[in-house]
């Protein structure tokens, strides 16, 4: 039996249709987190009605700083990303023998599915091509036991070792890491990495990630391949996505990696230690980001992760409704992140430490946070260029206006010239102009930060599934699930 994930952050649900076993995080506030959004809210309404232009002034302030900060730390790991290269680089020699000498440690592959069965046959293809012994490799399918899409397809398909379907029962949460959950109770492996449906990863990453854990420390529970997409060129928002991508895997991981700090893992590609996972307590069955939760909560408990290598090509996502559907389930999971680590407050930041705590906060509250507030400091940006409604500058003071265009100006430029390099080193440059609609592209992101924040309050839970789309003779695509 897994331990709990944290006493503070964690119970076992007495649902009676619950997974067998696994520790759940619920969103619930603790009382400290209720108390303080009281206290928080009763101050700002009392402020307001004495004097709401000094509570505006302030507030501004205070987000200008964070915003301010959040654009350095950016920066920073970028930086260091494009100084010195921190990936894990195996070459072609050292996945010529076991790394042990011996025999190459067993893997498992988890794949939790729910209606794919039109990219089914196109995946099981897929990972037949990976050059990794098949007697020491088990891939299992993870198929909600009630999909009736899915499971005839891939009962039909006749699947031998290392394919193993494991039917996953109908149970609350109806989420991805209940299913990695149940898959990942019984079995033997060293190893163990999760895919996705659409996933595409290259051939030896299984041997290099092997490699990679045999060459890295002790406390190494967890090494992320890289993700990037293979139909980049299909419309204007896969381009944009390509580059945030390409800038994320490429530049900012690798510069957390270099700090040594916590690192919020992707959604697929996640390769661990099994024992070190099943010890932790699998993932958060209510988070529905729950990678970004898990690379947290193993740095909480003394494991490092470190960046592959490796590229595992997946799908962006190329119509813009599915991909807000898709961002808000991020936007959310990060928030309910960083309010079920923070319940316990004092104890996280001892077990990070100040500089980490820093980092923690920058780096995943400082994502969402600014996804929240961009659209309002972009309108006020239009009216100070445009009408300049009297009274506007009283909330601009020199210090904080000056804060403000530096985030505006420089952080943006850098940030769109710093998408361009990621573009050239990920090996698709003729994107790089496309970092010039970026400041747009992050706006639209506020889309679904926005509408992931609002479910928190009615469907906190609540998983967006993102659909697969197939390119047609004509060039269209048409969605696949």
């Amino acid at each position: 039996m897994p331990k709990k994930i944290c006493d503070l952050t964690t119970h076992i649900s007495p649902n009676p249709l619950s997974p067998r076993g696994f520790p759940q995080a619920t969103l619930n506030l603790c009382r400290w987190q209720k108390w303080a959004i009281v206290i928080f809210l009763v101050i700002t309404v009392a402020w307001a009605v004495l004097d709401y232009r000094s509570e505006l002034l302030v507030l501004n302030a205070a987000l200008t700083i964070f915003y301010l900060l959040t654009t350095l730390y950016r920066m920073l790991i970028i930086d260091l990303s494009l100084r010195k290269p921190r990936e894990m680089i195996i070459t072609p020699e050292e996945m010529t023998e076991p790394p042990n000498g011996k025999e190459w440690p067993r893997y498992m592959i988890i794949l939790p599915m729910y209606h794919e069965a039109a990219v089914l046959p196109q995946l099981v293809e897929g990972l037949k091509k990976l050059d990794y012994p098949k007697d020491r490799l088990e891939i299992r399918l993870l198929i909600e036991e009630d999909d009736d899409e899915t499971m005839p397809v891939a009962r039909a398909l006749n699947l031998e070792p290392p394919f193993v379907i494991v039917p996953i029962p109908k149970s609350y949460p109806r989420t991805k890491p209940k299913a990695c959950n149940v898959g990942i109770e019984d079995g033997e492996a060293d190893l163990l990495v999760i895919y996705d449906a659409e996933d595409q990863p290259e051939p030896d990453q299984l041997k290099k990630a092997a490699v990679a854990f045999s060459k890295s420390a002790s406390n190494v529970a967890c090494i992320q391949a890289k993700l990037g997409y293979y139909n980049s060129d299909w419309n204007l928002l896969t381009k944009c996505f390509t580059a945030e991508y390409a800038t994320w895997f490429g530049l900012c991981l690798p510069g957390v990696d270099s700090l040594h700090a916590p690192i919020p893992l992707g959604g697929t590609s996640n390769h661990f230690r099994l024992d070190i996972l099943r010890q932790a307590g699998g993932w958060d069955e209510y988070n529905v980001t729950e990678d970004c939760d898990l690379g947290l909560r193993l740095f909480e408990n003394g494991w490092r992760t470190r960046i592959l290598d490796s590229t595992t090509w997946e799908q962006a996502c190329p119509s813009l409704p599915f991909w807000v559907r898709q961002r808000s389930r991020w936007v959310k999971g990060y928030i309910q992140t960083y309010l079920v680590r923070t319940r316990d407050f004092w104890g996280l930041h001892r077990r990070l430490g100040f500089w980490n705590s820093v980092q923690f906060h920058l780096l995943i509250g400082g994502t969402f946070v600014s996804q929240l507030i961009n659209p309002f400091y972009w309108l006020m940006t239009m009216l100070w260029l445009t009408v300049r409604p009297e009274g506007l500058d009283y909330f601009f003071p020199p210090l904080i206006f000056a804060m403000g265009s530096f985030c505006l100006f420089v952080g943006n430029f850098i940030f769109a010239y710093t998408s361009a390099i990621a573009c050239v080193r990920r090996g698709v440059g003729h994107l790089a102009r496309y970092g010039l609609v970026m400041p747009a592209y992050w706006l639209m992101m506020s889309l679904g930060a926005w509408k992931g924040f609002l479910q928190l309050f009615h469907k906190p839970h609540h998983w967006e599934k993102t659909k697969h789309f197939a390119e047609t003779d004509d060039g269209q695509q048409q969605s696949t699930t």
